[in-house]
């Protein structure tokens, strides 16, 4: 019979035993041949049991010894990064807004004589310059006004030697006056003396009349002393008519004294008319010289030399005031401010006083501080806005008539701050940033920001708690979970 027992190579090491053991029988004493197929399946089924308990029996062990190896062993870090600590720190609140330069206190300057040709305007007047308070601004063509004060000068002079002539008559009339009231006297002393000679001879006459009727004395003798009686009441006669005349010269000269005394207060006024018209031609003559009125920088320069004062040339039309051609127009002390527009629904968070952040689109110098002035109390019933008046400091970058950019502060408070290199913005619009664990692993967080701090920090609402490190350097090539390395 041929043997037909499985090779070794084919067979696993416990069928291998099992054949040896069925070998050995089959050497001593043949089998039936219906047992050998039997013997052959149940040492592969032995076979097949023993390598299964092998296999089973590793697993215990090596399994163990995977998870041993995997707790002890730290990933690499990913990359050097640099951290923050979240702070506080104090954030502005702002409003912005926008608004057109203007100039605080605009003053034209007018000239005060008309009809006067611009004669010189000196080379440093222009628009932009500044001026001080009394510089000349320009010098009029002032000849027909210094002939004018030469006519007046003369016309003066003459009349003040009227006034002396007049003067000079006045006292020959005064003088008049003292010698006809000394006849006056002079007639009255005669008239006294005609008086008692008149007493004298009536008193005489008196005596002889009774003498005369006694018959001591003749006829004749009694009419002599008669004509002497009528003699002298004919001298008393004489002397008060003398008086009566010579009372009559004095008032005669003496209304000639009134007269010249007219007279010269008539050429005294006529000379202080004239020296009022000197002085009213000596303004003039000032006032052909226009100077500025305040200090500050010239913001329109109309006058050109050549131009009449008083008829504005046709492409001033508009440059009228009061009347009045305006010639230049000054920004007085030079002083800006920014006509800012708020709505209405915003007014209340603007206060008198606050801090104002200036810039300008245009020019990136611009960056000034300013401060709120004034809120002007009508607010446009068109766009709802109101006009909020921003002082500006001393600048040359800024023009009137410029577009500005205002940030208006409305108030201050403490909040949380980060780099603003530590955020990172998502393509959903979220936000997020990576805390650092003690053992030096990132943590994926989405947090709320809120308005930028300064260009190096932004605010965070929500999302960290104060002293949490936040990864900087290096945050945008991170995951979550990733070691990484402190930069010191």
């Amino acid at each position: 019979m041929k043997d037909e027992s499985i090779p070794e190579q084919q067979l696993e090491p416990g069928a291998k035993v099992y054949q040896d053991n069925l070998s050995q029988p089959a050497k001593q004493k043949q089998k039936p041949s219906w047992l050998m197929p039997l013997g052959i399946g149940t040492g592969l089924g032995i076979a097949i049991a023993l390598g299964g308990i092998g296999v089973v029996s590793q697993l215990p062990v090596s399994q163990p010894k995977a998870v041993a190896n995997k707790a002890t062993t730290k990933p690499n870090p990913v990359m050097t990064v640099t951290v923050a600590t979240v702070e506080t720190t104090r954030v502005v609140r702002s409003l912005n807004t926008t608004g057109t330069i203007a100039a605080r206190d605009l003053i034209p300057v007018l000239p005060q004589v008309n009809g006067l040709q611009i004669k010189i305007i000196p080379e440093d007047i222009k628009e932009g310059a500044y001026v001080k308070q009394g510089q000349v601004l320009a010098i009029l063509d002032n000849s027909m006004l210094q002939a004018q004060f030469s006519e007046a000068r003369a016309e003066v002079e003459s009349r003040q030697a009227d006034v002396g002539s007049r003067q000079a008559n006045m006292r020959s009339q005064q003088a008049n006056v003292l010698s006809y009231q000394a006849v006056v006297q002079q007639r009255k002393a005669d008239l006294a003396q005609a008086k008692a000679k008149l007493e004298e001879a009536a008193k005489n006459f008196q005596r002889y009349q009774k003498l005369a009727t006694a018959g001591a004395i003749s006829q004749q003798e009694l009419d002599a002393r008669s004509y002497t009686l009528r003699t002298a009441a004919a001298a008393v006669t004489v002397a008060q008519e003398n008086i009566r005349s010579a009372q009559a010269n004095v008032l005669s000269v003496q209304a000639d004294t009134g007269g010249a005394l007219a007279n010269i207060y008539k050429a005294k006024a006529d000379v202080q008319s004239s020296i009022a018209r000197i002085r009213q031609l000596q303004t003039q003559l000032k006032q052909t010289v226009i100077r500025a009125p305040i200090s500050g920088v010239i913001a329109e320069k109309l006058a050109r030399v050549g131009d009449v004062t008083g008829i504005p040339p046709q492409t001033q039309v508009g440059t009228i005031v009061g009347g009045t051609q305006k010639l230049f127009s000054i920004i007085r002390g030079g002083k800006l401010e920014l006509q800012a527009q708020v709505p209405e629904i915003q007014l209340a968070q603007v206060e008198i006083g606050a801090p104002v952040q200036i810039a300008s689109d245009i020019d990136q110098r611009v960056q000034l501080p300013g401060r709120v002035r004034e809120i002007q109390p009508i607010v446009n019933d068109k766009r709802r806005e109101a006009t909020v008046k921003i002082d500006l400091p001393l600048t040359d970058l800024l023009r009137p008539g410029m577009f500005a950019r205002a940030a208006i502060t409305t108030n201050t408070s403490l909040t949380m701050a980060v780099p603003q290199k530590a955020v990172q913005s998502q393509p959903d619009g979220s936000v997020i940033l990576f805390t650092l664990s003690p053992d030096d692993i990132v943590s994926r967080q989405k947090v709320e920001v809120g308005e930028p701090i300064n260009t190096d920090l932004v605010e965070i609402k929500n999302g960290v708690q104060l002293g949490d490190r936040v990864v900087v350097d290096g945050a945008g090539y991170l995951k979550d979970g990733d070691r990484v390395r402190v930069k010191s």
